[in-house]
């Protein structure tokens, strides 16, 4: 009989040897987006499928399941939270994911969701919902397939939800979500009704391009970014990728006639690349070396882009800079302006356009919608009108066509059902981590008066990141806070600006 530690061993070489090949086709996916020329899309697509193919084989050869079933017998596993029960627990749990779906299912969701995005793109182009109906009714068709191989005894929402945010429930999100959702209401209808407007025109003048790069590095740099261990490049969607443990991009755009843009992704893009470069790098490209969920992972990027970036202490420090650089444009704007203007709170149709405070509203529809699609509630036929009531529920708007409504996202074309909830998740868990460090480190905020991050950034790798996947997200929160997740503090964060900004009690 083989030596359980030895085949630990041979999990791990395996298994981080996969990883190389993934991360090669990272590598191919981010220079689509950034340098590619159109004509090498055909043979990029071959060059991606190929690496795909290859990873997927290598990681479900039943070797893999055979060492790991050799090794949950053994007393390697014993400790819960040790190295080698969280890497074999975090691979056990997707490589039953991955076996359980039948080839021809998986050739199915991927030939569809390449058929479903073209679909979607002429949809959106035409604000025609009818061209798209057909894809998303077979899209949600797939995803009952999906979720019967995977577990057909739990709810089809849960496990759709598990593959974006490990052992999440509909149920907790619920109870989060409603304890969020009437308050969030309120508060944006009194913000609404507030005298008090900002003077977002500060923000839409000529803002060159060259300036806002080198303005958004230097921030990234003054709150941990390290340059040597990655980069930032242009994309038409802005996206963060890790390519190696040394080797993290950033992307943005930049729109020359707004400015908070291309600043407030930079931060955005930062948050989740400060994350990937404090995993553990000895555990590269083991589930010890990984983000815990998309949940966690947005947290970073939101406290990083709203709770610091559009916090009057670090503008205190930073707007300084700004004006230097942009002269013309703030010469007579007061930092309280400026403040006030990057704060804005308006309801608008579109969720990427949306601001922090109107932003989980967006999510919860979303939310509410995909859970009513898979369970039959909303048909396929009805989507449009039901997205539309929502939104004249929550937004007191009602999108003018299809394009600003239910067809404005890209997500369902993808089959990526479950991803939503995600950012919300993040926004909770970034106020909810935000205010234990404010409790934990003394002066945190006037430390961001100084230009220096680096308390915050030290508590962040200590309590979040080097953990990679030893805890679950619902574990580390009440690891991290001492309470399970909650919808006040980022209430208390929402109000406390309303209050401020907008006199709104």
């Amino acid at each position: 009989m083989s030596d359980p530690r030895n085949t630990y061993t041979s999990l791990i070489a395996a298994i981080k040897e996969i990883s190389l090949l993934a991360s090669a086709g990272s590598v191919l996916h981010w220079d689509e987006e950034t340098h590619m020329p159109p004509k090498g899309a055909e043979h990029r697509g071959d060059q991606v499928s190929l690496i795909a193919r290859l990873t997927h084989e290598q990681f479900t050869s039943p070797k893999i399941g055979q060492m790991l079933a050799e090794i949950e017998q053994s007393d390697l596993v014993k400790d819960r939270e040790g190295d080698v029960a969280t890497n074999v627990r975090e691979l056990r749990r997707t490589y039953d994911r991955a076996t359980k779906l039948p080839a021809s299912l998986v050739e199915e969701m991927s030939k569809t969701a390449v058929m479903a995005h073209h679909a979607w793109i002429d949809a959106r182009k035409k604000s025609d919902y009818a061209t798209f109906k057909p894809h998303l009714a077979k899209t949600l068709y797939l995803k009952h397939q999906e979720a019967n191989c995977i577990d057909p005894h739990k709810p089809i929402y849960d496990v759709m939800l598990d593959e974006y945010e490990p052992a999440e429930t509909t149920a907790n999100l619920n109870r989060v979500f409603q304890s969020l959702r009437e308050p969030l209401v309120d508060l944006v209808g009194k913000i609404a009704s507030s005298s008090k407007k900002a003077p977002v025109q500060i923000l839409e003048q000529k803002y060159p391009a060259a300036a806002q790069e080198a303005l958004a590095i230097e921030a990234s740099k003054q709150i941990g970014f390290d340059y040597d261990a990655g980069r930032l490049d242009i994309s038409v969607h802005p996206f963060c990728t890790d390519l190696g443990p040394h080797d993290i991009r950033m992307t943005t755009r930049y729109d020359e006639s707004y400015f908070g843009d291309a600043f407030f992704g930079v931060l955005h893009e930062s948050g989740h690349a400060l994350y990937e470069q404090g995993l553990p790098h000895e555990h590269w490209g083991t589930p010890l070396g990984s983000a815990i969920s998309l949940g966690i992972h947005e947290s970073q990027s939101r406290m990083w882009e709203n709770l610091v970036g559009r916090s009057r202490a670090f503008w205190e420090f930073f707007y300084p800079k700004t004006q230097e650089v942009f002269a013309h444009q703030l010469a007579d704007v007061t930092l309280e302006q400026w403040h006030f203007a990057i704060n804005d709170v308006r309801p608008s149709f579109i969720r990427t356009e949306s601001d922090e405070a109107t932003y989980n509203l967006h999510i919860l529809l979303r939310f509410e919608m995909e859970q009513a699609m898979l369970s039959g509630e909303v048909s396929v036929d009805d989507v449009p009108a039901a997205w539309n009531e929502k939104m004249k529920n929550y937004f007191g708007l009602t999108p003018p066509d299809d394009a600003k409504g239910c067809l404005q996202d890209v997500h369902w074309s993808h089959g990526s059902i479950g991803y939503f909830p995600t950012y919300t998740l993040g926004n909770l868990y970034a106020a909810q981590f935000f205010d234990q460090a404010r409790k934990d480190v003394p002066d945190l905020e006037r430390s961001f008066t100084r230009g220096n991050f680096k308390p915050l950034l030290d508590w962040l790798r200590d309590r979040i990141h080097r953990h990679g996947k030893r805890y679950t997200a619902t574990e580390l929160v009440k690891r991290v806070t001492g309470r399970k997740l909650s919808a006040e503090p980022l209430l208390d964060h929402l109000r406390r600006n309303a209050r401020d900004l907008y006199d709104v009690s």
